[in-house]
């Protein structure tokens, strides 16, 4: 079933993205981005590499990675290696409202995996930007137990608590701070870590290695 609020969230998310895309320079299109070894380009194909699939697909896919999913995301992007930046835009341009897995639970893995990475692609270039509150609402629920996140690992035993907005959730030593940050850090971001606080900050610091 689709949630129609989700599916506009991730859809607005994936607009903010493409306009942000279309402004960047050749260089920033091959710049590092928070995603270990994937550069703007690898991020942006990585978001749409499961839209077109259908069940045969997905499995095939899977299949071509080993059932690890790190491999199986790394496949979808060697998908659209051969392609430009102007060509990975126009396809992005293309598919703004999420299709195929990236539609699953109403449209929220969409709206989480295309917020995570619209962060991942702006912090490491150095463009902040404000992300609309009732997205963070939705995503950071959905994104503290979506498996494939890993969040809730990273986030058990402590209690998550978002200064700018009305969200918390678990118990345990609190770990506080703005809603994108935090979204950021239990998503597995060291990079945002400095911007939380509480007597729970130095446990989630250490789950991300730093």
């Amino acid at each position: 079933m689709t949630d129609p609020d989700s599916m506009r969230l991730a859809q607005d998310e994936r607009a903010d993205l493409a306009e942000l895309l279309a402004g960047l320079s050749p260089e920033q299109w091959d710049a590092p981005t928070l995603c270990s070894k994937w550069r703007v380009r690898d991020v942006v194909a990585h978001i749409i590499s499961f839209d077109d699939l259908g069940a045969v697909g997905l499995a095939t896919r899977f299949a071509q990675g080993w059932f690890v999913l790190d491999q199986v995301n790394e496949v979808g992007v060697q998908h659209y290696a051969a392609l430009t930046p102007d060509e990975l835009l126009a396809g992005f341009k293309n598919r703004l409202q999420p299709a195929g897995l990236t539609a699953g639970f109403g449209g929220r893995i969409g709206l989480v995996d295309g917020l995570i990475h619209h962060q991942d692609i702006r912090r490491p270039l150095g463009l902040p930007r404000d992300v609309p509150a009732e997205r963070l609402v939705e995503a950071l629920p959905f994104g503290r137990t979506a498996p494939p996140i890993r969040a809730f690992w990273r986030a058990r035993g402590l209690r998550l608590v978002a200064t700018d907005l009305d969200w918390s959730a678990g118990r345990g030593p609190v770990v506080e701070g703005p809603a994108e940050p935090l979204l950021m850090a239990i998503a597995g971001r060291a990079h945002a870590i400095d911007e939380l606080a509480g007597p729970g900050r130095s446990t989630l610091a250490a789950r991300l290695g730093g």
